[in-house]
């Protein structure tokens, strides 16, 4: 099995297991920032990878080929901005600039997504909660 066709499946099995494994138990409010900011790093490497194989603009030609591709644009639109939504109060609650994430977040998706949250757990972490 090639990487390409491999990594999808094992990122698909690791999803439904995180997404099962937060469903069943009460998460905490804030989390380990070491995870988002590890798993944005391992992301970032994959990413890094794919732009020296096939461009810094390589994902393009994927998401206008058919209409598959472009449902799959879309569709990571529509997550960043259900994610950026949920996040925006808590990250001025946290006294982060919201239009410097977004712009990270733009630039890179999940990457700045990812690196986003660690920042805002790191922060959330540092300061008391007001109840």
């Amino acid at each position: 099995m090639s990487l390409t066709t491999g990594l999808p499946v094992v990122a698909a099995i690791l999803f439904l297991a995180m997404g099962l494994f937060m469903a069943l138990r009460p998460p905490p409010a804030v989390g380990p920032a070491i995870l988002p900011g590890a798993l944005a790093l391992l992301f970032a490497g994959l990413t890094a990878l794919a732009v020296m194989q096939e461009g810094l603009l390589g994902f393009w030609p994927e998401h206008v080929r058919n209409l598959w591709g472009t449902q799959i644009w879309i569709d990571l639109l529509l997550a960043l901005g259900v994610a950026w939504v949920l996040l925006l109060p808590r990250l001025r609650a946290a006294g982060m600039v919201p239009w410097r994430w977004f712009v990270l977040i733009a630039c890179s998706g999940s990457i700045g997504l990812l690196l986003t949250l660690a920042r805002l757990w790191q922060r959330e972490q540092l300061t008391p909660r007001v109840a």
